[in-house]
């Protein structure tokens, strides 16, 4: 086809788009409303980012290297909190470009996948940081570190907290019915399902996890400084770094898991699948032929299946026996007859 007929076909197109009004529907998935962690996200932000300032400005004027570099710690955390709302935001903006197939619900998951290398980086440099003081311990100012432990540690706890409580936020949603014709069909369910928001949400757990190593690393640290001070034991204080090391690093893995999966279209749980695949089996003489059930946003599906039957049942009829609380938002189905009950007919 030359660039010519190509626009030919498509002024024809656009000429008869009209027509295809009852069947044709956006692919936003409510994707440009505010998400219920965004603003709690914020708030951790901008707190975090004080706290930055105080204690890098502290660290400067008192000439304390641990509250100067606790300060520069907060700050890594800050960007990577910062590169969350950004992700939100991003979102909510581009929810109705046309360009995103299935709308911008992944673009959380990127940044959470982004955030879990940050996190994974941070954890190596406890490491690394913490060995060398287990061979080439310095002197530490007991009362000053552990005063600075303290406050981060009830920041942090304070954020993780408010991160944790972000409420569970439903949208009630309409149902749109759009037969294609033949094969394929299209249902919209906005199920949020029985997880909570932490769980599906990735960015807002990316930023749960930063702020959570933040109180996890202070807590440790506390334990440490308190030892050193009153028992001697010095050696704690990188020991317990390393053991902060190690458990923000299995979170890190753990998070750049769950957000690669929902990058690399993985197929959705067993049970999402099982209920779909048993929804859709009604009669004797249905087969599933082929079935994949990804996700595309925070608690949303996508799924594609080919049906063969005996019976002459539309795509209709297989969208509507869908359970709206599985989170199904967009399906194609494809029903083809048995080819030995066509022959016979």
């Amino acid at each position: 086809m030359t660039a010519t007929s190509f626009g030919q076909f498509g002024e024809k197109l656009k000429v008869h788009t009209h027509n295809l009004s009852q069947w044709s529907h956006d692919h936003v998935f409510d994707q440009d409303k505010a998400r219920p962690g965004e603003r709690r996200t914020l708030i951790i932000v901008v707190v975090t980012a004080v706290f930055m300032v105080v204690e890098i400005v502290a660290g400067l004027y008192y000439g304390s290297m641990a509250l100067l570099a606790d300060g520069l710690h907060m700050a890594s955390h800050a960007a990577a909190l910062g590169l969350s709302v950004a992700a939100y935001v991003f979102a909510r903006r581009h929810a109705h470009n046309p360009h995103f197939s299935f709308g911008t619900g992944k673009v959380n998951s990127l940044a959470a996948f982004a955030s879990a290398i940050l996190l994974f980086g941070f954890a190596a440099l406890m490491a690394v940081e913490s060995v060398e003081r287990l061979f080439n311990p310095v002197a530490i100012s007991f009362d000053q570190a552990i005063l600075v432990a303290v406050i981060g540690l009830l920041v942090n706890g304070a954020s993780a907290w408010l991160l944790a409580s972000t409420p569970h936020h439903h949208h009630g949603h309409e149902h749109h019915h759009h037969d294609h014709g033949h094969d394929h069909h299209h249902h919209h369910d906005h199920g949020e399902g029985s997880a909570t928001e932490l769980q599906k949400d990735h960015n807002l757990r990316a930023a749960y996890l930063h702020v959570l190593a933040d109180a996890l690393t202070s807590f440790l640290a506390i334990l440490a400084l308190l030892a050193g001070k009153y028992v001697g034991a010095t050696w704690l204080d990188p020991v317990m770094g390393i053991v902060g090391a190690v458990l923000v690093a299995r979170w890190s893995w753990g998070l750049l898991g769950m957000s690669a999966k929902v990058l690399c279209d993985w197929q959705a749980d067993d049970d999402v699948v099982d209920r779909l695949s048993n929804a859709l089996l009604v009669e004797p003489s249905d087969r599933i032929a082929d079935l994949h059930v990804w996700t595309i946003g925070q608690g949303q599906y996508a799924a594609e299946a080919t049906i063969v039957t005996d019976y002459d049942s539309s795509p209709s009829h297989y969208k509507a026996l869908i359970p709206s609380d599985l989170g199904i938002v967009h399906t194609t189905i494809e029903v083809h007859r048995c080819s030995e009950v066509q022959q016979a007919a």
